[in-house]
């Protein structure tokens, strides 16, 4: 697309990749691709319900088709909306509908009636179309169905997805639009029940509890079979599921201790991408998000908004970028480098104060694993020799792997809603080296990297100061402390997302009504929405958990807005109410949808219909019902998987995605329990008192066996949920 700030975005072109083509990448689609035209006979969305019917006559049968509705129609006008009706061809007859105006959700209830002969074999079309009076219509889709696979007197009646035209060979168009370059991977995941994922669950956790002490060390063996490449994934997974069961500093413990006992060198601690590093990582920007907001928030915005030109390397120093210093004559280079010391030191010092600090606002949960990890190392490289290198295996994740990258990439931390531009990006570049050289503990390697980093050596040597006073600090929580803390927040509802919504509240009555939206700070916990007047203001509730219904967006042209969505929920008395809720960006919304999904989806009551419009006057905007209360026009979705650090944990989708790994690795689980088997046979497998480690594996491979047959037929009374489609995509 391309932006404006006026009119309408326009549009640029498409890239169009069918799930076949998904389907043929399990490991991931990844290239450049040509952007083609946007041919509006292709761009159809919604579905079309239809009763078909084939009656028997005294001369020939006759073939009866009713139009009944539509629902989420693509809106063809400006409105937001369309003015849908329906086209009926069938060997060479057409008949039409009425005409229902602005709406995307019609209702029609019309039938027609065509002459069939005997043998017939052509098909019946059903087009739906926008209508315009100055312009030509507007397709929306088609439905085209076989007349022969239709029986006499058996009536057909359902929902028809629409589909486009044919689409039009573009060959000679390629590449003159431009190409996106992309990487997609799809997944599908059948979910199953809870209960079958507990005894893999169970099984993992008692091995996390037992720590290196564990006979079978499943956790060790995990790590040894998965590859490079899908080590991520499986950290992700193991640690969101750890964290649903409150062993997550547990879990990471236990990769610690492992990670030591096998490193000799103190420099590669923790730098390669072992299971340890990569779940280190996926845990801080699980735990720790909006720590990291308050932290360098502040300083990213600050950078953003001066835009200044900041250039420390003598051979990229551009004087003409700069402008005059005066009046009269441009700046020297040595007054550019000078310049830009300055403004880094400033910001380096500003985020070092703000770190110093924020040891309180550290979640309790990060602290006590920082705390594990600084204990461990020390225990590990005891002596003066090595009195730094607790305090780097602290900041190699700390500074090295959550702060440098958030301030090199602050969109993808969600820290800003856009890529910075080039001048801005090379300001950050260089505040997170600063920031690096400061976590490394300004090693004499890491100054000989750059020497033109020295401007910035005083404030980076104070700054190794206050980063070793800090860490200090913030491992200085003893179990107890841990445990009140704990208790504390176990006592409140964890917040499971935060964010200022503008929430649309009406005003006076009947012709002198208004509505407007107002902005408020939205909390969501697993008990209630609740929202207040600023984050640190005292809370309202606004909805209890339990009484939400559903949460679905709302059509743009009911507040001219495409980012507003509705909770719909009962109150204390049980009647049904609404709220309205805009959000800034479709991000967001996606967001705020499957966090209120995700929370109530063992709700009672759940909506399986719901109206995408308002209730104005005596009507629904959407379809135009008169009747508040009655069915609504289209289907309410289910949730959502955005995978991002703030979305809720899902059980049993990490777990269903760790059986997933499991089972590709089944081969070399095998493999190693019969070297196991062997080696107790023969006697060189060290006999431990309790379970031996070729049980423990054992045990991992009947429950593998087990979600297999479960996958493969559920069992009556309890089918799996809906497949869960999980699209990853990289621009």
């Amino acid at each position: 697309m391309d932006e404006d700030a006026l009119s309408r975005d326009d549009v640029i072109g498409k890239v169009c990749l069918p799930r076949d083509t998904l389907a043929s990448h399990p490991k991931g689609f990844s290239g450049w691709t040509h952007l083609t035209e946007v041919d509006p006979d292709e761009e159809v969305q919604g579905e079309i319900h239809l009763r078909l019917e084939v009656q028997p006559g005294t001369r020939a049968c006759r073939l009866r088709c009713s139009v009944l509705e539509a629902r989420d129609l693509a809106p063809k006008d400006r409105n937001g909306a369309s003015d849908p009706f329906v086209r009926v061809r069938y060997k060479g007859r057409t008949q039409e509908t009425s005409i229902v105006k602005k709406s995307c959700y019609p209702r029609w209830n019309e039938t027609f009636e065509f002459e069939l002969e005997e043998g017939a074999t052509e098909v019946l079309c059903v087009e739906t179309w926008d209508w315009d009076l100055v312009s030509r219509n507007d397709f929306l889709g088609k439905v085209v169905i076989d007349i022969q696979r239709l029986q006499v007197a058996q009536p057909e009646e359902g929902w028809f997805r629409l589909q486009p035209y044919q689409t039009k060979s573009r060959q000679h168009d390629e590449g003159n639009l431009g190409s996106l370059q992309l990487e997609v991977r799809l997944r599908d995941e059948m979910v199953l029940p809870s209960s079958c994922y507990q005894p893999l669950v169970q099984l993992l956790c008692h091995e996390v509890k037992l720590g290196m002490q564990g006979p079978g060390q499943l956790i060790s063996l995990i790590e040894e079979t998965t590859s490079t490449e899908c080590r991520q994934d499986v950290a992700t997974n193991l640690l969101k599921l750890f964290l649903g069961q409150g062993l997550a500093k547990d879990f990471l413990d236990l990769l610690f201790q492992l990670e030591l006992s096998r490193t000799s060198e103190t420099n590669t601690l923790f730098r390669s991408n072992s299971l340890a590093s990569k779940s280190m990582e996926s845990f801080l920007k699980v735990a720790g998000m909006q720590y990291l907001h308050g932290v360098l928030g502040p300083i990213v915005n600050k950078v953003f908004e001066e835009k200044k030109y900041v250039e420390l390397d003598p051979s990229k120093v551009e004087v003409k970028d700069v402008g005059c210093s005066g009046l009269h004559r441009p700046q020297t280079e040595a007054e550019v480098l000078e310049q830009s010391a300055q403004t880094l030191r400033a910001h380096l010092g500003a985020l070092l104060s703000a770190l110093s600090r924020s040891v309180r606002a550290c979640p309790a949960v990060v602290r006590a694993t920082f705390r594990q990890l600084f204990r461990r190392v020390r225990e590990r490289f005891p002596g003066a020799q090595h009195e730094n290198v607790p305090f780097i295996a602290v900041t190699s994740f700390l500074c090295l792997r959550f702060f440098s990258p958030a301030i090199m990439s602050p969109k993808l931390f969600h820290l800003r809603e856009r890529h910075a531009d080039a001048r801005t990006s090379r300001t950050l570049l260089l505040l997170a080296k600063a920031v690096q050289n400061v976590g490394n503990m300004d090693t004499p390697a890491s100054r000989a990297k750059e020497a033109w980093m020295e401007p910035l050596q005083p404030t980076v040597r104070q700054g190794v100061a206050q980063l070793k006073d800090f860490i200090t600090k913030l491992v200085d929580i003893e179990e107890k402390d841990e445990l009140d803390l704990q208790r504390t927040l176990s006592l409140q509802a964890p917040p499971v997302k935060e964010g200022p919504l503008f929430i649309h509240r009406t005003k006076g009555k009947g012709p002198l009504m208004s509505s407007s939206f107002k902005k408020l700070y939205f909390f969501l916990t697993t008990e209630a929405l609740s929202f207040a007047k600023t984050p640190s203001s005292k809370k309202s509730a606004l909805i209890k958990l339990a009484n939400i219904r559903a949460a679905e967006k709302v059509e743009e042209k009911s507040f001219g807005s495409s980012h507003v969505m509705q909770v719909i929920y009962t109150d204390d008395v049980g009647r049904p109410q609404t709220a309205y809720l805009q959000c800034k960006c479709v991000n967001e919304l996606n967001q705020w949808l499957s966090a209120l999904r995700k929370v109530s989806i063992n709700n009672t009551g759940l909506l399986g219909s719901y109206h995408p419009g308002v209730f104005r006057g005596d009507k629904w905007s959407c379809c135009h019902q008169k009747e508040k209360t009655g069915q609504g026009c289209d289907k309410t979705r289910s949730r959502v998987t955005l995978q991002e650090w703030n979305d809720p944990l899902d059980h049993d989708l990490e777990a269903q995605l760790i059986y997933r790994h499991l089972l590709g690795v089944e081969a070399m689980l095998w493999e190693r329990h019969r070297e196991l088997s062997r080696g107790a046979e023969a006697g060189t497998v060290p006999a431990s008192p309790g379970e031996a480690p070729k049980d423990s594996l054992a045990q991992l491979l009947r429950v593998l066996q087990d979600l297999r047959e479960a996958h493969s037929s559920s069992p009556a009374g309890s089918p799996p949920s809906e497949p869960n489609c999980l699209l990853e995509l990289q621009t």
